[in-house]
């Protein structure tokens, strides 16, 4: 195997690997913002308030992307 060959397979695993996870990553990323600045306009701090939304919006986008990831 040439080593311009295996970089290329390995660039492309990488895309791969970001193109399917993106949805799920930037659903975590947005919800985790929103929870947090909710969290200290009201002063709330309890886990579970970040956890429990963060596992629904991520089932839900899997819901909805399932097909395409």
């Amino acid at each position: 195997m040439d080593t311009n060959l295996a970089l290329y397979v390995g660039r492309m695993a990488l895309e791969t690997a970001l193109l399917i996870s993106a949805p799920l990553l930037i659903t975590c990323l947005v919800t985790g913002v929103v929870l947090t600045l909710f969290q200290a306009v009201t002063s709330i701090r309890d886990m579970t308030l970040t956890i429990v939304p963060k596992l629904v919006a991520m089932g839900l986008v899997t819901l909805l992307f399932g097909n395409w990831m």
